[in-house]
């Protein structure tokens, strides 16, 4: 049997590459080889031993949820897809029946499974997956890009669309990780003003370059008038939390104007809201947003082409896989923004 290099997170913050066998496409699946894998900051949560998604034991699977490469091998009932195509792959894998699933939210399904975490992912030479899954890239964009455009790029496009960003909107962004980065580009592509905020220097110097508005720390004691200045008296028409600090929370809604929408990305516990300040006297929306519908793939890529959007800019580092230990370590302690295993 043909063997293969993946990577497993067993926690403590342990990193083990082992030799493990090439796995068999069934009828409706397809057997990928992964030429791109993104590192998520959700992966952490692996690294340390304490999943953010469950439902089985995560050290028996191959981490990496955010995978591109090209099809290698299809099972026999599939028919829309073929030996050759290139690929990047959806991380919610769905029962494909239920009411979730048929609208595309795989990841809503009671009987969802996540790559990476409760089934293998994509931090290996081979990945099988049904075939649903795929999703089809368009000729000319890199492998690299196209992991990237799944769940950074793909959520932060999702969130900026709930948010309802258009060239009337002025959009904060807190946290300016691989996420927020990505949500600067995704906003700015729509045609919002973004103010983008984070105490880390090179984040928000990152940001600017990326084409932020306004750049701020959030630490700072004038930041929110400056916010209110840049936004014309009235605030934020809406907001992206990628942090999942409390004290983003309090700061973006404090500075959302009246009706404005706020969503959530960053993962947190718990936060709070003075509802009759925030909610009730301000109008306000305040929503999750986790990922992006699989229907919403063909205007993630349409997005990225019309408007000439370079996400091979959000990589900070690449890896071989047989250096997932120290691409690991170093993405831990912020030496890293997105970092990326390329084959």
């Amino acid at each position: 049997m043909a063997k293969m290099t993946a990577v497993f997170l067993p926690g403590n913050k342990q990193v083990e590459v082992r030799t493990v066998v090439v796995p068999e496409p069934g009828p409706d699946e397809v057997l990928v080889e992964i030429h791109a894998s993104c590192i998520c900051r959700s992966d952490l949560s692996l690294y340390y031993g304490d999943a953010v998604i469950s439902g089985g034991d995560s050290n028996q699977f191959i981490c990496g949820h955010e995978p591109a490469g090209t099809v290698v091998k299809v099972g026999e009932a599939v028919t829309e897809f073929g030996e050759g195509d290139n690929v990047a792959v959806y991380l919610g894998v769905g029962c494909g029946a239920c009411q979730h699933c048929r609208t595309g939210h795989f990841y809503l399904c009671r009987k969802w499974k996540c790559l990476g975490f409760t089934m293998d992912g994509g931090n290996a030479e081979f990945l099988k997956v049904p075939a649903r899954n795929l999703l089809k890239t368009p000729k000319g964009m890199s492998h690299l890009a196209a992991a990237i455009s799944t769940d950074a790029f793909g959520t932060l496009f999702s969130a900026c669309r709930k948010v309802g960003v258009t060239g009337l909107s002025t959009v904060g962004i807190w946290g300016l990780g691989p996420m927020g980065a990505a949500g600067t580009l995704a906003a700015k592509a729509m045609g919002g003003r973004v103010v983008a905020l984070d105490p880390i220097e090179e984040r928000r110097t990152f940001a600017r370059n990326l084409g932020a508005d306004l750049v701020l720390d959030p630490r700072d004691r004038n930041a929110a008038e400056a916010i209110r200045e840049f936004s014309g008296g009235e605030g934020l028409t809406g907001a992206i939390d990628c942090s999942g600090q409390p004290a983003a929370h309090d700061m973006a809604l404090d500075c959302a104007a009246p009706m404005a929408r706020i969503a959530l990305v960053g993962e947190n516990a718990e936060t709070r809201i003075r509802t009759s300040d925030h909610m009730i006297r301000k109008q306000l929306t305040v929503f999750g947003s986790w990922y992006f519908s699989i229907d919403e793939y063909d205007d993630i890529l349409s997005l990225i082409r019309t408007h000439d959007v370079d996400l091979e800019r959000l990589a900070t580092h690449t890896f071989d896989l047989a250096e997932a230990e120290t691409a690991f370590r170093m993405f831990d302690n912020r030496e890293t923004e997105k970092a990326v295993f390329l084959r």
